[in-house]
């Protein structure tokens, strides 16, 4: 099979997988050393965890591993991705309702999103309340220098007096 792109074969098997009942994970990636383009992509089984025991979990692990389930797809020389093998046997029970499990994942996804936003909604408000007091630590650093240089100027403008007013008292004895 041929796609135009890598996203538009990773959505084909992502597809499939959801129909057959198994998840998708990336095993593999390779990129040209020339342009650092992505000409090469393994995807596999990840497996199905909902709702299974540590035990389980470990078993599947395991399995997960040495399940040779996957396509192997890489770019030709027209810039499209070419599936170059495919293995259909997995080594674990397929789920049937796949659907709800995947609606759960992403409804998790999107739970985690939300709270995510509004962390950084919160960090945005602090981040501005600190930037607000940093400002206004820099106007008053800014007002003491502009007093300083003024009272600075006011002494050396005293001192001119002084030296003027001396050489006069000096130069008139």
């Amino acid at each position: 099979m041929i796609f135009e792109s890598e996203g538009a074969a990773k959505t084909f098997y992502d597809g499939y997988a959801r129909q057959v009942g198994f998840l998708t994970r990336v095993l593999s990636s390779h990129k040209s050393e020339c342009d650092g383009l992505l000409f090469s992509r393994g995807l596999g089984c990840r497996g199905y965890r909902d709702g299974q025991t540590k035990v389980e979990l470990q078993k599947q692990d395991k399995q997960q591993e040495s399940c040779s389930a996957m396509i192997h797809l890489r770019r030709d020389k027209s810039g499209r991705w070419v599936i170059k093998k495919f293995a259909r046997d997995h080594n674990h029970p397929l789920v049937i309702q796949l659907g709800e499990s995947r609606r759960t994942l992403d409804e998790e996804k999107d739970k985690k999103i939300q709270e995510l936003t509004a962390e950084l909604r919160v960090k945005k408000r602090l981040s501005a309340s600190y930037r607000e007091q940093l400002l206004a630590v820099v106007k008053e650093v800014e007002d003491h220098n502009y007093n300083l240089s003024m009272k600075v100027q006011r002494t050396l403008d005293n001192l001119k007096k002084l030296d003027a007013e001396a050489k006069e008292l000096l130069s008139g004895r």
